[in-house]
């Protein structure tokens, strides 16, 4: 079975209380979201319920309002939607708030069917890449159309309780595990302030709501990686890894089924990153040898000019792709 082979906890959770980092400090992991929603709609097509050439109209009939210069709406798939290559904007809600009292993110699913009568599609579906967080809010309602749950719902049913993570949960906090949540922080003029809290995403959960433990994210990889409990075929978990188009953002990085590829090393890693309410964290899986890491750090604050979080990644990929992946490989 898969292990934890090393972990490392720095710094405070919660600068005001004075809680430091550890095992049991829950994150908020923003966008890495997207692979737990990505894995639960390859579920129901495993199941039969849908094709990823189904066109995202049969359900989520409101999109037929947006204005589509390049044809109709209905040649909008579920694997351009899930491939980020559908042609949405990137933003759910492109008006910033500008008091305190603003929720991040629309509230209620009706004000996002308000915005597509206003919504342009920007290039023509499935021609090329660019990251769309609404894209993803329309496959979450589309896994809540098939299992007709809550996607929060359908998403403990199928994914944490077979994974046994029993402290992952979306958006506002339960009451035993507070104590245990994390504070984001933002740096404002050089002053690290802290961010919103609770957090609420929305209507954008499935984007992005996700919040759990570091043991619960190194649970997902060992999934992802083959071992203990398999809620998702190996032959879907492969198409999710095959490349669909290049993103253009990284030296030989392409983006699958909702993961980002990129190949180093010999190796094909798959990961994804996530950045929300001072929340920045990333992972990386080489499927092949099995070894992969995760890295997350509760403040959008640079040390020296430098993201802490993207320093970390960066140097973490390049040991891992360059000298561990490789050592592996060759035992």
């Amino acid at each position: 079975g898969s292990k934890i082979l090393l972990s490392s906890y720095v710094g405070l959770a919660d600068r005001e209380k004075n809680t430091p980092a550890s095992p049991e400090t829950i994150w908020h992991w923003a966008s890495i979201t997207k692979t737990f929603t990505a894995v639960r709609l390859l579920q129901l097509r495993d199941r039969g319920k849908l094709a990823l050439s189904d066109p995202i109209v049969k359900y989520v009939p409101e999109l037929r309002s947006v204005h589509d210069p390049y044809g109709d709406a209905s040649e909008i798939t579920l694997k351009m939607l899930l491939s980020h290559s559908a042609g949405f904007r990137s933003a759910t809600f492109p008006w910033g708030g500008d008091k305190d009292w603003h929720p991040d993110e629309p509230t209620r699913w009706e004000q996002v069917t308000a915005m597509l009568p206003y919504t342009e599609i920007l290039f023509r579906p499935g021609s090329k890449y660019a990251y769309s967080n609404p894209g993803i809010v329309f496959l979450g309602r589309t896994i809540e159309a098939l299992t007709r749950d809550d996607y929060e719902v359908a998403m403990d049913k199928d994914v944490f309780r077979p994974l046994g993570l029993s402290k992952a949960f979306y958006d506002r906090t339960p009451y035993d595990l507070e104590k245990d949540m994390a504070r984001g922080y933002d740096a404002v003029d050089g002053k690290v302030t802290p961010t919103r809290a609770p957090f609420d995403s929305g209507i954008t959960v499935s984007n992005g709501g996700l919040n759990a433990p570091l043991p619960a994210l190194a649970a997902w990889l060992a999934f992802l990686a083959g071992d203990g409990p398999q809620i998702l075929s190996r032959e879907s978990l492969t198409e999710m890894w095959t490349p669909v188009l290049p993103t253009g953002e990284a030296a030989g990085e392409s983006i699958g089924l909702c993961f980002f590829l990129r190949d180093a090393g010999g190796a094909r890693w798959v990961g994804h990153a996530g950045e929300q309410n001072g929340f920045r964290s990333r992972f990386w899986l080489d499927p092949k040898t099995k070894i992969g890491y995760v890295v997350v750090t509760n403040t959008s604050a640079s040390a020296k000019g430098e993201d802490l979080m993207k320093g970390a990644d960066a140097r973490l990929f390049e040991a891992f792709a360059a000298k561990i992946a490789p050592a592996l490989a060759s035992n």
